[in-house]
């Protein structure tokens, strides 16, 4: 008999003990074990271990945390926060299922575990609810929460594409940052994963606005490069890989749609990655963003470009990243240009991994709000600035990754207040499964 699941074989028990009695239990001629063997063939198949007789599945996911020294100029203090949401902690499940020859069929379904959101803990608040409990209204400070994040059926032909629909990653969705292969991504890219709701203190000790919205996405995103990055429930269509390239697009209602261009391959020794992505938002009510955030959501154009390239026998690296966006109807205030830049070097200098040196600097301009005598006024000349170091090490027999990271943020604009810097160590790690 072949090896079942322990939970089959004792469902199987359970049935051949309500069916043996006295009079028969010696009994063993007949159809009695093909009976039994057929039996378990039905419970092993509905049972979810790696998914039925006709549909894989496949768990995925990893866990990461990260301890945050920061200082804002008058303030200081140490937070344990995840890594925020799109980056946080998940489960995720996927399988598949050919229909014929060619063509398949299947799903993901990728559930977020957060404990502590990254993108909404500040000076008064170490421990904050998952951002998508804040935007549904079920805002319980502290309690953190498990979300949806990606949930969506596709079907897929080797020779056309894949159709996708439900809730996910929309075609332009972190196209820019994406392309980055240093293995530095999670800890270093221009998302305010970190600092998005920490207030920007003034020279005299105040506060002013906050660092995410020093560059306003409008709430469509983690601030800064990222102007389209929160999962929507859209109807997505990817082109099949031809030489390196390849195509998406997305429409999701209310309004909004999108279209992707990626490429990747090597060349005279260099790992090339190229990708570019345009989006329009219109008409936005984002699970009733305007009151959730408290800020007027315009219609919106944004357009994002990566380019990454590494020497393969060095290991030497370099990322940019350019987004733009463009803003309708809204008062007058100048289109928000972002600018990310990082270098450094992977490379293997002991045998748990390879190790990852990096330097990051992200300029925005023309994006944020002045501040006026604490009233905020629009600013046709501010200024954001990022600049970081750090390091990562790869844990290759345990699927790991561990940094150690320095920030500097600094903010200006035609107001006459001074702005006092926000510095910070982050120490992470993130673990695989």
């Amino acid at each position: 008999m072949k090896n079942y699941s322990l939970s089959a074989l004792v469902a199987a028990g359970l049935l051949a003990g309500g069916l043996a009695t006295s009079a028969n239990a010696a009994d063993l001629g007949g159809n009695c074990c093909a009976d039994l063997e057929e039996r378990i063939a039905e419970l092993e198949a509905t049972t979810a271990r790696k998914g039925n007789r006709k549909v894989s599945l496949t768990v995925s996911g990893w866990v990461g945390q990260q301890i945050t020294f920061w200082d804002d100029g008058f303030e200081s203090n140490t937070y344990i926060h995840d890594l925020g949401t799109t980056l946080g902690s998940h489960v995720k499940f996927t399988g598949s299922a050919q229909i014929s020859p060619g063509w398949s069929a299947g799903y993901v379904l990728h559930i977020e575990a957060i404990s502590n959101e990254g993108l909404l803990i500040n000076q008064d608040t170490p421990n904050a609810s998952s951002l998508y409990n804040v935007l549904s209204g079920d805002n319980v400070a502290g309690q953190g929460g498990t979300q949806v994040l990606q949930s969506y059926w596709f079907v897929k032909s080797d020779h056309l594409g894949k159709v996708s629909i439900g809730r996910q990653s929309q075609a332009s969705d972190n196209t820019a940052i994406l392309v980055d292969g240093s293995g530095s991504l999670v800890p270093a890219n221009w998302v305010a994963f970190d600092t998005n709701n920490f207030a920007i203190r003034t020279s005299g000790g105040g506060t002013a606005g906050t660092w995410g919205g020093a560059q306003s996405c409008f709430g469509m995103g983690g601030a800064w490069g990222d102007c389209n990055g929160l999962t929507q429930n859209v109807v997505r269509y990817d082109s099949p890989t031809f030489a390196g390239f390849s195509l998406s697009a997305s429409w999701g209602d209310d309004d909004m749609w999108d279209i992707a261009a990626r490429y990747a391959g090597e060349h005279h020794g260099f790992k090339v990655a190229i990708a570019g992505a345009y989006n329009e938002v219109s008409n936005l009510d984002y699970n009733n963003l305007n009151s959730a955030l408290g800020v007027a959501v315009p219609d919106m154009e944004y357009f994002q470009l990566g380019v990454y390239v590494q020497h393969v026998a060095t290991g030497l690296f370099g990322l940019y990243n350019f987004g733009a966006l463009e803003i309708d109807e809204a008062g007058g205030q100048d289109d928000i240009d972002t600018h990310y830049f990082k270098a450094g070097l992977r490379t293997k200098f002991n045998h748990l991994g390879a190790t990852v040196f990096y330097g990051e600097y992200l300029m925005g301009d023309d994006g944020g709000l002045g501040i006026s005598d604490g009233a905020a006024i629009e600013a046709t000349a501010s200024e954001l600035e990022v600049w970081g170091l750090g390091v990562v090490q790869e844990v290759d027999a345990a699927a790991m990754s561990v940094w150690v990271k320095y920030r500097n943020l600094s903010f200006e604009d035609n107001s006459s207040l001074s702005y006092e810097d926000f510095d910070y160590v982050g120490v992470g790690g993130l673990i695989n499964f």
